[in-house]
């Protein structure tokens, strides 16, 4: 049978490939962002540092804390690459969000997995380097997206056996079989999906199996409980897959962004640290808006290692600011082991 040998957490965010001076032009989307989400509201710029400014974040923003926060997160993936390398795995399942790369909304689901042979990673045209451009991501399109197209093995096999077992345990998880035709050609693989390969994996990849969670759009995404009992599901159905195969799992995104909530990533670390199904499960989920829903990408490798006896390790957690109305990304790197 399979073996679950190894469980990781990772944050995939922008910043993690723009160097610090930079962090400005993904600051000014922030200002021209009317609806920011914090909490239970939702704001403007300035109606968001208006709300938060006693919480004097220049000094978290300035460039020598950015510097150092930027350093700190490099040491934690370099150490998650190592990591993945010492355990030798056979296969990765990585679980992220779609961010209209692969779906659309002609059709949305809330859990599907792609179980195709392969999948490419295709280079960035010109028009979408622009787009990156233009939102401040300029220096991170290499962090997700080759130079030129590269096909990443798929662990077909075991991807069906996940969809008809978790279909069994009554979770309508849609199948993907082929890479979806767009305007242009085949539609890319999601940058949850190609950051793993590319900085955690670097750039050698092992069979893959990608599974992909609706945590950003209305009206179907799936709550939190949800997302823990689909973990624990698929936990069941990697470990009876009958093939001999050490599998890694790991999360890809999270945590609060483009909002910092230094509270609420603090809260629901400690909940995946102590295995505190009720206090995961019970979290608001206007908790879950806009990039604090990759969390639940975390909820779901959390009940996929319930299945087992490891234990998480948090590598660091890295409020990474870029605004005085404390904007960016809480950056978090983990392990279950």
């Amino acid at each position: 049978m399979a073996e679950i040998i190894l469980g990781m957490g990772t944050t995939h965010g922008p910043l993690l490939a723009t160097p610090p001076d930079a962090w400005d032009g993904r600051a000014e989307v922030d200002r021209k962002n009317p609806a920011l989400a914090y909490r239970d509201g939702t704001y403007s710029f300035d109606e968001l540092y208006e709300t938060r400014k006693d919480k004097y974040f220049d000094e978290q923003n300035s460039l020598a804390v950015r510097t150092e926060y930027f350093n700190r997160c490099q040491v934690a993936l370099d150490g998650l690459g190592d990591t993945a390398e010492a355990a030798k795995p056979d296969v990765m399942v990585i679980v992220g969000d779609d961010q209209h790369e692969w779906f659309l909304d002609a059709v949305q689901p809330s859990f599907a997995i792609y179980h195709a042979g392969q999948v490419t990673n295709y280079a960035l045209d010109e028009e979408t380097k622009d787009w990156h451009r233009a939102f401040g991501r300029g220096h991170s399109m290499g962090m997700n997206h080759p130079e030129t197209d590269q096909i990443y093995p798929v662990a077909d096999a075991l991807a069906v056996h996940m969809i008809e077992q978790t279909i069994e345990e009554d979770f309508d998880t849609s199948s993907s079989g082929a890479q979806p035709i767009g305007d242009k050609g085949p539609r890319n693989i999601g940058h949850a999906y190609g950051f793993v390969v590319r900085r955690i994996l670097r750039d050698k990849p092992m069979p893959i199996v990608p599974v992909l969670i609706n945590t950003y759009f209305p009206p179907n995404q799936p709550t939190a409980k949800r997302c823990y009992d689909y973990g624990k599901a698929l936990g069941r159905a990697i470990k009876s897959w009958d093939t001999k195969a050490r599998v890694a799992v790991s999360a890809s995104g999270g945590m609060s962004h483009f909002v910092i909530d230094e509270a609420l990533d603090k809260r629901l670390i400690d909940a995946l640290l102590n295995r505190d199904e009720a206090a995961l499960t019970a979290e608001p989920e206007f908790s879950f808006r806009s990039g604090n829903s990759e969390i639940k990408n975390w909820i779901i490798v959390a009940g996929i290692c319930a299945e087992t006896d490891m234990e998480m390790t948090l590598h660091d957690y890295v409020p990474c600011y870029r605004s005085e109305a404390g904007t960016g990304s809480g950056m978090a790197f983990a392990t279950w082991s």
